[in-house]
């Protein structure tokens, strides 16, 4: 009996979660929306207008559509980075620092290496991620081993980053300028260059944006982590370790190794968007004088998401858009730019709000169970009953779904 009300709980639960999400994210939006407006109607501008052309400065043609998925390629890739170490319970702050460890390494092997095109840009792209994925494993064999929160370290890598990219920089600085020089032709992975002269209509203006197969690995990427998480033993097992350490251990799942396995994960994926900025985007690298934000907007983008992979690409294609579309609204109203940034730091607030306030009842929960140890009824002990017994059918279902996994894979 016990057990067909633990299944009724957990069924009950997941329909009720995937619903709140999808409502509460379209909610934050709509709220940071009418907050961008009150800040543009305090301010003397009219928002109507200004989202008029918000919204023109994505859509008014083909070619700012293209610009506007420029844009939001590397920060589709760090959010999908962000969502793959959510998943094992680890909060990757370090995104920045990995794409930049992604850019350096790109940039140095397409600069350096004279190789055919295709190879060369096989190679720079798999050694980028391997780096990425070494420089991540760093965070998740510190909280493995000595138990050091995963936000200090990767903050403090994300400057170490930050000043490896300036000394390689200066190392190969072009004269009169703030950026290195550009690297190899055969390097680069932009699909269409001098698109007007090559293509006319919908395709010539697209293709004048540098739309280059970085978004095209993006895509693939998050089919790649969607199908990881979903129908892969690692995957259940990376969850598993996320939703509850302690089960994991009683499964018999090494909780160290995962930690370590999706913070390398993770780090590879936001190398990734790194490399296909510069291959197939700058060409360079710039001087930095502060972050350029690709690992933050990741964060924000894969908080709007749920930390779901399909999500990130929705999510990040808003983001990137209206952060691109914000400079045509400067342009054409004066609005300051920062405005946008307000907009995207109230649609994170709302979002955030309803895992806050499961935080606190959470808490306020243990700490009212811990005052009525010593008082627990017949009730109260069915209830815990109910919840030991659900957390034991997660681990053995998460283990039948593992082992059914590697038998396909053996049978394969």
């Amino acid at each position: 009996m016990t057990e067909d009300k633990a299944k009724q709980i957990k069924a009950q639960k997941k329909s009720s979660i995937k619903d709140s999400k999808i409502l509460f994210t379209l909610v934050s939006v709509l709220l940071g929306f009418l907050i961008g407006a009150l800040v543009l109607a305090i301010a003397g501008y009219s928002p109507i207008q200004a989202y008029i052309h918000l919204f023109e400065g994505i859509f008014r043609t083909p070619r700012n559509i293209g610009w506007a998925i420029v844009n939001s390629t590397p920060i589709i890739l760090t959010g999908l980075g962000v969502c793959f170490a959510f998943q094992t319970g680890l909060f990757n702050m370090g995104a920045e620092g990995q794409f930049i460890i992604g850019s350096i390494v790109g940039f140095l092997l397409g600069y350096k290496l004279n190789l055919p095109p295709v190879l060369h840009v096989l190679i720079a792209i798999i050694i980028a991620m391997i780096i990425g994925a070494l420089y991540g494993s760093i965070v998740g064999f510190v909280k493995a081993k000595f138990g050091i929160h995963e936000v200090i370290t990767t903050i403090m890598l994300n400057w170490v980053a930050y000043y490896l990219q300036n000394f390689v920089v200066y190392r190969y600085i072009k004269p009169n300028s703030m950026a290195t020089f550009e690297i190899n032709e055969s390097a680069k992975i932009t699909l269409v260059e001098n698109a007007g002269q090559k293509y006319s209509g919908f395709a010539g203006q697209f293709f004048r944006a540098p739309i280059h197969w970085g978004t095209i690995l993006a895509i693939v990427a998050v089919i790649v982590v969607w199908y990881i998480l979903n129908k892969t033993t690692l995957g259940y097992q990376l969850k598993a370790v996320g939703l509850n350490r302690e089960a994991s251990e009683y499964g018999g799942i090494n909780t160290k190794k995962k930690i370590i396995q999706s913070m390398a994960i993770s780090g590879s994926i936001c190398a990734l968007a790194g490399v296909s900025q510069v291959l197939g985007y700058t060409y360079s690298l710039p001087l930095l004088s502060s972050m350029e934000n690709y690992g933050f907007d990741g964060l924000a983008v894969s908080l709007l998401a749920s930390n779901n992979p399909i999500g990130i690409i929705f999510s990040g294609l808003f983001f990137g858009g209206i952060k691109y579309a914000g400079a045509n609204l400067q342009r054409a109203m004066g609005v300051p730019s920062e405005l946008i940034n307000i907009i995207i730091g109230t649609i994170i607030l709302f979002t955030a709000i309803p895992l806050v306030f499961r935080i606190l009842k959470a808490k306020f929960t243990k700490n009212s169970k811990k005052s009525q140890v010593a008082k627990t009824s017949p009730k109260e002990t069915e209830t815990e009953e109910v919840e030991t017994i659900e957390v034991k059918n997660v681990v053995e279902e998460l283990t039948e779904k593992s082992q059914d996994t590697e038998g396909s894979d053996l049978d394969a």
